[in-house]
């Protein structure tokens, strides 16, 4: 490991000192291509013996309809949030690493229920497997949303450390996939087609990012103007996805002035876990960005089951998805759903498995005789 980490050194020193500019940008595709597959490397290496061990406290069976990850450094207070949120005991204390397993506890919102980890503070250098973080890191990629936990009187330069650490281990924060198409193929060389002007990436460095990977025959279609960063991150194909919060706690300690400022900024939610200020509107932010649907059911000849709705995501929110959240083995005997609300064109509408679903829609399945 020390050998990785030797080489992630070098190649970002490199990296630290090699101009950026038209002529060095295969070059730092290069580095960068080597740096992904290093820290991919470093990040999962072969286990050997008592791996088991090193997961020990991070092993949490996802339970609920969604998962939310508290991530931050030491003594920001994640584990006051857990514990004013959910009702889940965290140990508290003023020093550092009180926290050193990941904590679970579920919030009851709107119906749904959503698990929320308390994780052990990281540390910079966790992306490199120093402390415990590449456990806390692993554990914050099976969530559904980060919220990232910041001290209102730390310095802001914290926030970019954190996503550093995540970035590293390959968890994109509230971004987009890269719109872009590569296609391995047999024969035939490395195309590159591109429906906009790139300004970043050109044959040259798409070629040496390629090689880096031992594909030499593969075409790529940018629809934007991509990065090497996002063609290495479409090549490893191991990139999470998610939302993220940044709730800057203990803002009881700063002045007027300064919260104005942090709530202007995208993504924030200002907060005080300690007097509770605020944990509303964050519980507010957590719902719109998980994006959930709820759907309500209605057995024949009763009234609709408001209190315990179906929750799908945003994405799969189908009568079919629908079925097979409430069972697999509904779709077997699935005729055609009625559905009352805002999908239905009326009241209640006919409709098949494909017909997708708005949020608090009332579903009433009907089965083959």
């Amino acid at each position: 490991m020390s050998t990785i980490m030797q080489k992630i050194k070098e190649i970002e020193d490199e990296m630290a000192k090699t101009q950026k500019n038209k002529a060095t940008s295969h070059h730092l595709g290069l580095l960068k291509a080597k740096l992904a597959k290093l820290r991919r490397d470093l990040l999962a290496p072969p286990t050997k013996g008592g791996g088991a061990a090193a997961g020990e406290g991070f092993d949490v069976t996802k339970s609920g309809d969604s998962r939310v990850g508290l991530v931050g450094f030491p003594s920001v207070g994640k584990s006051t949030l857990l514990n004013k949120l959910t009702g889940t005991f965290s140990e508290v204390a003023s020093y550092e690493f009180t926290t050193l397993t990941c904590i679970p506890g579920v919030i009851t919102y709107r119906g749904a229920k959503i698990q929320l980890l308390d994780l052990p503070g990281i540390i910079e250098g966790a992306k490199d497997g120093k402390g415990r973080g590449r456990q806390v890191i692993s554990t914050a990629r099976t969530c559904n949303c980060i919220i990232i936990v910041l001290d209102a009187i730390k310095p802001i330069t914290h926030k970019r450390l954190i996503e550093k650490e995540l970035e590293g281990f390959g968890i994109r924060l509230n971004k987009e996939p890269p719109n872009l198409t590569f296609r391995k193929k047999d024969k035939g060389g490395i195309n590159l087609t591109s429906t906009v002007t790139a300004t970043h990436l050109d044959l040259e460095t798409v070629k040496a990012i390629c090689s880096e990977y031992r594909m030499h025959n593969a075409d790529i279609t940018l629809r934007y103007d991509a990065t090497a960063d996002d063609l290495i991150d479409v090549i490893e194909g191991s990139r999470i996805y998610m939302p993220c919060i940044y709730a800057v706690n203990k803002i009881d300690q700063i002045t007027l002035e300064e919260l104005e400022i942090l709530d202007r900024l995208p993504h924030y939610c200002p907060v005080s876990a300690h007097l509770e200020w605020n944990l509303d509107g964050l519980l507010d932010k957590i719902w719109e960005y998980l994006d959930l649907t709820r759907i309500y059911t209605k057995p024949k000849a009763m009234n609709p089951d408001y209190d315990d709705p179906v929750i799908l995501s945003s994405k799969k929110r189908t009568v079919e998805d629908f079925c097979i959240r409430i069972h697999k083995d509904m779709l077997k005997q699935f005729k055609y759903a009625l559905v009352w609300g805002s999908s239905a064109k009326h009241k209640p509408q006919r409709v098949g498995r494909e017909h997708e679903l708005e949020d608090e829609d009332v579903v009433q399945i009907v089965k083959k005789i």
